[in-house]
């Protein structure tokens, strides 16, 4: 990588910001080319290959380079499991939009902001102006007509109303509870990911409400699933809720499915993009919709999608009614969940 990296830099979007040590105020910069940033599915440590050209700078070095006429990014955020990565390879194969996939970076400051910024010196001014640094370099694009949109991590959703704060526009992008369990239900790679992850959610839930919930222990394995539903629904109603001015438009996933075509052209017009019908439907009727977003290589089809949430659903059809009980029994005494449920329920 050249010595006059920050030339570069200041150019256009191929020194990508890919990871940070925050400890050491350090920034990795990844080459990537427009094609790559297409292609890449997470722009985090699984794009690393031996040819990827990398260069470790410092914050400072970073923060100093001049940036002009950028645009502050569109986002879509998701509470994971519904689509996010598929309706964002399709948006981004519109020409004005540079898709940027769930940037390491932004999950790290999330992560920050989760456990606390004092652990590693940062007052809560400090991380907001580095999450409007780490925004300012994400939004750098190719070409002077593209704006960025910013698939995030569901584990980003805590900074959702600091992205959107003023006139952010965003797409939320969700399921109901009944059909989100019986996704989680229904691969073992799912299950094993919400039991995971059931602590750190069941952690950002109760920051949520104000007082405990229960203990994980306690949880049967629909309840474990239902705690993604739970938490990420609640953290972007909350959102919503801070970001008034914020153009935001939710999407249910399986909405999205049986009529593609058309929530695609919703999609591209809520982002300012015209997207002819015709269009939309060449891109859905393409290879985008016939393989899995996350891993190409594998195939992938809505019907298949729906006979394995009916096998789960009837697999299941205890767990999960108890767990929307529980769920239903929670919005009685949170009126956060409540909230979160009827939101699910209109959007539809």
């Amino acid at each position: 990588m050249s010595d006059d990296w920050q030339s570069f830099f200041a150019k256009d979007a191929s020194l990508f910001p890919h990871l940070a040590d925050l400890q050491k105020e350090q920034v990795l910069l990844s080459t990537m080319s427009e094609a790559a940033f297409r292609q890449a599915s997470f722009l985090d440590q699984r794009i690393f290959t031996p040819d990827l050209q990398r260069q470790v700078v410092s914050w400072a070095d970073v923060a100093s380079v001049p940036l002009a006429n950028l645009r502050k990014p569109q986002y879509i955020f998701h509470i994971g499991h519904v689509g996010s990565t598929l309706i964002s390879r399709l948006l981004g194969e519109i020409d004005s939009i540079l898709a940027l996939r769930e940037p390491a970076i932004l999950r790290q400051l999330a992560d920050v902001r989760i456990n606390n910024p004092a652990e590693i010196g940062w007052t809560g001014d400090e991380h907001a102006k580095r999450l409007d640094q780490v925004e300012q370099w994400l939004s750098r694009t190719f070409h002077p007509d593209q704006r960025v949109m910013i698939k995030a991590s569901s584990f980003v959703s805590p900074l959702a109303h600091d992205l959107l704060t003023g006139s952010g526009t965003a797409l939320f992008l969700f399921a109901s509870r009944e059909r989100y369990l019986q996704t989680i239900l229904a691969g073992d790679a799912s299950k094993q990911e919400a039991a995971a992850l059931a602590e750190l959610r069941l952690k950002r839930l109760e920051q949520h409400l104000g007082q405990p919930v229960g203990t994980v222990e306690q949880l049967t394995l629909a309840q474990t699933g239902a705690l993604g539903w739970l938490c990420e629904m609640v953290t972007l109603c909350d959102a919503q809720k801070r970001c008034p001015d914020a153009d935001i438009m939710w999407m249910d996933f399986d909405h999205f499915l049986n009529q593609p075509a058309g929530e695609l052209q919703s999609a591209a017009d809520h982002f300012g993009r015209s997207l002819p019908l015709d269009q939309a439907e060449m891109l859905v009727s393409g290879p985008i919709m016939t393989s899995y977003s996350k891993a190409p290589e594998y195939d992938y089809s809505a019907s298949l999608r729906e006979e394995l949430l009916a096998e789960a659903g009837k697999i299941h059809a205890d767990d999960i009614r108890q767990t929307l009980l529980w769920i239903d029994q929670l919005a009685r005494q949170h009126p956060k969940v409540a909230a979160a449920i009827a939101t699910a329920e209109t959007k539809r």
